[in-house]
């Protein structure tokens, strides 16, 4: 389905039932790209996956990425589906800066935060001239759809970003989506955006952090292992500085969701998750998994 939020036409997908979930995926990437944890979901919540302006099926994006934008995007789409009460908002990458952005601004709409091998910025601040990189980044993606890059290169860039970005396999999504997304100038153009954007999110995020509390918001920060021992200690010192409970995954990539499904599941299910259903079968990720708060 799609719904209208900023002037924007939204693809929403809304499978399953029970208390509302919501997935958002990292740059570039679409809705299909949890299709491995939907059904682990489903059977217990009402599982919301979105496209962002510029991503999957959505329309072209009408203004720059913010954090307060992006928080309120989120809470958009769960009032487009009528869904009002305290919803798990689960964040991917970049998306991780959107999810916690919701958590703080709409404390009272949020039950948990899931952090799956989110972004990172502990002193970013706000880049100079915002408005010449909205223009650069125009710029930059309308040079590459005038050449065809898009149409040409797109589904290759695709699989090759997804292979690389996980410890085993390929690229899961279905060829047909993968072309019909990622062969469109709408996507390069949002992920070119959402790029140009990236520092000055991370810096709202940062001030937000600092008038918003948590609240007591309970929180999961899970953490890829291919990503390096510095990457795993950032993403440890991102959940003390959250009061988060901390999970290393392993095997995974930064495609966490498409190499542990389970380990995202749990994350979200937490004491509804199933005795015995989804479990990791890494020992060394069940060693890991250890509450910081």
């Amino acid at each position: 389905m799609f719904v209208r939020i900023g002037g924007v036409p939204h693809h929403v997908v809304a499978e399953g039932s029970g208390p509302a979930c919501v997935l958002s995926a990292g740059l570039g990437l679409g809705w299909f790209d949890w299709d491995a944890v939907v059904p682990l979901l489903a059977p217990y919540r009402t599982v919301v996956r979105f496209d962002r302006p510029g991503h999957g099926l959505s329309g072209p994006a009408l203004v720059p990425p913010s954090a307060a934008g992006e928080a309120h995007r989120i809470a958009g789409v769960l009032d487009a589906l009528g869904l009002d009460a305290p919803a798990t908002v689960v964040g991917h990458s970049i998306a991780g800066f959107h999810a916690e952005a919701f958590a703080r601004l709409h404390p009272a709409r949020t039950a948990s935060l899931v952090l799956v091998d989110s972004s990172v910025e502990e002193d970013a601040r706000t880049p100079a001239a915002p408005a010449v990189r909205t223009a650069a980044a125009r710029v930059a993606g309308g040079a590459l759809s005038a050449l065809g890059v898009p149409a040409a290169l797109g589904p290759l860039a695709r699989r090759a970003a997804v292979r690389l970005a996980r410890t085993g396999g390929g690229d899961p999504a279905p060829a047909g989506l993968v072309h019909r997304c990622y062969t469109t100038s709408r996507v390069v153009r949002g992920a070119l955006l959402e790029n140009a954007h990236y520092r000055a999110v991370a810096a709202e995020l940062l001030a937000l952090r600092e008038r918003h509390p948590l609240a007591g918001t309970p929180v999961t920060v899970l953490a890829a292992t291919a990503g390096g021992r510095r990457w795993t200690a950032r993403q440890r010192e991102l959940s003390l500085a959250l009061g988060a409970r901390f999970r290393e995954i392993t095997p995974a990539g930064h495609l966490l969701m498409l190499d542990q499904p389970e380990a995202v599941a749990r994350a979200v299910l937490g004491d509804d998750a199933p005795a015995g259903g989804g479990e990791d079968d890494s020992a060394a990720d069940e060693a890991a998994a250890q509450p910081l708060a």
